[in-house]
């Protein structure tokens, strides 16, 4: 009689599980480093735009260009502080889809190590058995070698 490990629908239900938190944690992961892609253009165009700022004051502005300058430079300064602050979100998010990634992980890992000791147990009993058997066998042909004689 074929013995089966009666966990095993859990233990495929935490596999898959911790397949989806993979691919969030991925997902998760991705999402962040556009984030830190966008923040990075922002202030390299910033710096940019900056530095054509500076040069047209040194060549002389008149106040509604000054104006319009500052005026867009505020517009990116707050465009940076978005982008900082979802940069900052997807770390967050990330810290919490590790979490969940490493509880799932460590759930399959509890199923793997009872599926192990059920195969083990399964193996040693059947061990047991076929020596038990063996010496059976061996006492009947001895027993039965001893009584022709």
């Amino acid at each position: 009689m074929a013995k089966h490990f009666h966990l095993a629908p859990l233990q495929e239900l935490s596999n898959l599980r911790l397949e989806e938190a993979t691919r969030q944690l991925g997902q998760l992961i991705a999402g962040e480093r556009q984030a830190n892609q966008r923040l990075e253009l922002l202030v390299q165009y910033r710096s940019e735009y900056q530095a054509q700022f500076l040069e047209a004051a040194g060549k002389g502005l008149d106040p509604q260009r000054w104006h319009n300058y500052r005026q867009f430079l505020d517009k990116i300064d707050e465009a940076i502080e978005q982008a900082r602050t979802m940069a900052a979100t997807a770390r967050q998010r990330i810290a919490t889809g590790q979490k969940n990634w490493h509880d799932k992980r460590g759930k399959v890992k509890a199923f793997d190590t009872l599926a192990q000791r059920f195969r083990a147990r399964i193996a040693y009993e059947e061990s047991r058995n076929q020596q038990k058997l063996m010496d059976e066998h061996a006492a009947r042909f001895l027993g039965g070698t001893k009584e022709e004689e």
